[in-house]
């Protein structure tokens, strides 16, 4: 499960990249927030918790950890599409951008809990 974390945060930290270069480039900012939600949200976030998940791999192997994975990986895509739809300008994209963000929190949510519940077996620093 942590190597699945890993590859898709690397696959975001690309698309982020490339979207902050296209930005750069064609001195258009609109979609800043995309970027830099792609970049923690995507990158930062899930890069995380596959280190997390790596150093705990009782976390890793739960039921929680596979629905924060795919609750985060089916939200963000739609809270980013969502997203740069409203900010250029189509309102009518905000319920997919509620729905992809809410899908993003639940699994974030889950992520907290997993780590939450296996917080007594973990080892405690001196």
């Amino acid at each position: 499960m942590s190597l699945n974390f890993l590859k898709i945060a690397v696959v975001y930290l690309v698309i982020g990249a490339v979207l902050g270069l296209v930005m750069g480039i064609t001195q258009q900012f609109a979609l800043t927030p995309v970027h830099a939600h792609l970049l923690l949200l995507g990158w930062a976030s899930l890069a995380l918790a596959g280190l997390v998940y790596h150093l705990y791999p009782a976390a890793s192997a739960t039921r929680l950890a596979r629905l924060h994975f795919w609750l985060h990986n089916l939200g963000l895509p739609a809270f980013m599409v969502g997203l740069a739809a409203y900010l250029t300008g189509s309102p009518q994209a905000e319920p997919m951008l509620v729905a992809g963000a809410v899908t993003v929190i639940v699994g974030l949510v889950l992520f907290a809990a997993n780590v939450l519940r296996i917080a007594g077996t973990l080892p405690r620093s001196p």
